[in-house]
């Protein structure tokens, strides 16, 4: 399966995730929707790297939706929140 590394992520109003992001890469930026259905379809992998390890990034099935988070059998910490955030006025 083809990674993707993620490097920066785009947020709305209220401070969520809206845009996955590596600025060097022809994929990018993919939104949330996007990135949960390749995950779930198989189609590629997404991470993150936290001191130089690679942190996969997992679909969560939460009460209400699915969401995006790392890997939570890696660490109880949510990297996708510390990294870092692009302007909001790039466009596919």
């Amino acid at each position: 399966m083809i990674e993707r590394k993620v490097t920066n992520t785009r947020k709305d109003e209220n401070g969520r995730i809206i845009d996955f992001c590596n600025p060097v890469e022809w994929w990018s930026p993919r939104n949330a929707i996007e990135v949960i259905n390749d995950i779930e379809e198989s189609y590629y992998l997404y991470y993150v790297v936290v001191n130089g390890q690679k942190v996969l990034i997992k679909v969560i099935n939460g009460s209400v939706e699915k969401f995006l988070r790392t890997d939570p059998d890696k660490t109880t910490k949510n990297y996708l929140d510390d990294l870092p955030v692009l302007e909001s006025t790039m466009h596919k």
